[in-house]
């Protein structure tokens, strides 16, 4: 079977446009280990939140580990910023 790499910008790009939980989580790996340029843990919180919605197992324990890591001005942050997500998608 042929194996395929897709890039980090690619993948975002496909996560954007089909948002299920497995695209969701993955934006958040990549924003959580840096995959996408710069480490950004909200962006990373905002994606493990809305796969946590959407059922990915895994995410919720994830964005808990990064908080860890996070002021509450950076959470409250990242929880407007999946709020406004889901008002637009």
């Amino acid at each position: 079977m042929a194996r395929f790499e897709i890039g980090a910008p690619e993948l975002a790009t496909m996560a954007e446009r089909q948002p299920n939980a497995d695209g969701l989580f993955a934006l958040g790996v990549l924003n959580a280990d840096g995959e996408a340029g710069a480490i950004d843990l909200i962006a990373a919180h905002k994606w493990f939140n809305l796969a946590a919605l959407r059922g990915y197992a895994d995410a919720a324990w994830h964005r808990q580990q990064i908080a860890e890591e996070m002021t509450p001005a950076e959470i409250a942050t990242a929880q407007r910023a999946a709020r406004e997500w889901l008002r637009t998608h």
